[in-house]
């Protein structure tokens, strides 16, 4: 028998206890997410979910999945761990709300090298705020240390989303044609998207900290301007969708508006012009300091629009009125033309 000491798996660089306590922490904002539908506890082995507690007898489920990308790491630059849980889950909403979706629940994936509970609390506690906000329930999720895998204070960001749409009122690009008109509506920021290059050029080409407040940003700093939350925007887009005054939708998140609006085009062009929108003054800032060119630009970035609605031009009056009203601005993007399925600048 050896005589070397008992180890435990804390040895190992598995702290059960911590995992136990980030999720005591979070177990009262998971429950206020908790809808109709919800029919178990926190703690199962999986979340049960009653589809006709919520209305959704005859519906089809739209499901997807998405992380928050590098966005992780000027959280953890800017120590604020609570604003990528809403990313994560508006961006996971947003997704689903392009096919006409309501979102019914969500789970999230925490991993981590060394499991702070405040950390982790904080990230989960965020995703919460977010889905009470949109009515959606946090079902359940999982959190995963693993030391040797992910360095000492890496951590990763996962979310889960289902939804349902009626089978009458699915969103797939089949109702799009030539005529149609573009309108944009607004981003509050990068979103989650285009991280990497960002970072690359404000902290290692112009050498700023997220405390910096460049000139270029009025005021607002690195951190706060790259920490802006991913809009959600279904509460101002459903009652368009109930309506059914909105032919297709595009989220623009990786790959811009170049590579996010042919997946509903089918074989239609998306003609915009360039001239029709003020870039905000982040977007503005990457370009001239990355030297990007156009494509470029709006390949990596949504550069300032976040959702597009395409719309015949008999029902624009009655989306426009619809928006102005909730004080949101539209951007009168361009048209669609038949094509090939891409989109061309104007």
């Amino acid at each position: 028998m050896s005589d070397s000491p008992s180890l435990s798996y804390k040895d190992a660089g598995v702290d059960i206890d911590a995992q136990d306590e980030a999720l005591a922490r979070a177990k009262q904002a998971i429950r206020s997410t908790f809808n109709p539908g919800v029919v178990s506890d926190v703690g199962l082995f999986g979340g049960l979910f009653d589809l006709a507690k919520m209305g959704e007898q005859d519906s089809i489920l739209v499901a997807s999945a998405d992380g928050v990308g590098t966005k992780l790491e000027v959280a953890k630059r800017c120590g604020v761990y609570d604003t990528v849980g809403q990313d994560l889950v508006n961006h996971c909403i947003d997704d689903i709300l392009v096919q006409g979706a309501r979102p019914l629940f969500f789970m999230d994936y925490v991993g981590t090298g060394r499991l702070d509970p405040e950390v982790v609390s904080a990230l989960i506690g965020g995703c919460a705020t977010a889905c009470r906000e949109a009515g959606v329930a946090l079902l359940g999720g999982e959190t995963a240390e693993m030391p040797g895998l992910y360095q000492a204070g890496d951590f990763d960001l996962v979310g889960f989303i289902v939804g349902a749409v009626r089978r009458d009122r699915v969103l797939d690009g089949s109702k799009v044609r030539p005529g149609q008109k573009l309108l944009g509506i607004t981003s509050s920021g990068l979103h989650t998207n285009g991280y990497s290059l960002a970072r690359k050029i404000l902290f290692e080409r112009l050498g700023h900290e997220v405390t910096d407040r460049p000139e270029a940003l009025g005021g607002v700093s690195v951190g706060e301007a790259l920490l802006a939350p991913h809009r959600c925007y279904q509460p101002l887009l459903w009652p368009l969708l109930e309506e059914q005054r909105i032919a297709a939708m595009a989220h623009i998140t990786g790959g811009g508006l170049r590579d996010n609006l042919p997946r509903i085009l089918g074989e239609h062009d998306a003609v915009i012009r360039l001239d029709s929108w003020q870039r905000p003054p982040l977007f503005r800032l990457l370009v001239e300091a990355g030297g990007l060119d156009v494509d470029e630009a709006h390949r990596v970035f949504n550069m300032g629009i976040g959702m597009v609605l395409l719309v015949e031009p008999s029902e624009e009056a009655a989306v426009r009125a619809h928006l102005e009203a909730q004080g949101e601005p539209v951007v009168d993007l361009g048209v669609t033309e038949s094509g090939s399925g891409r989109v061309r600048w104007a």
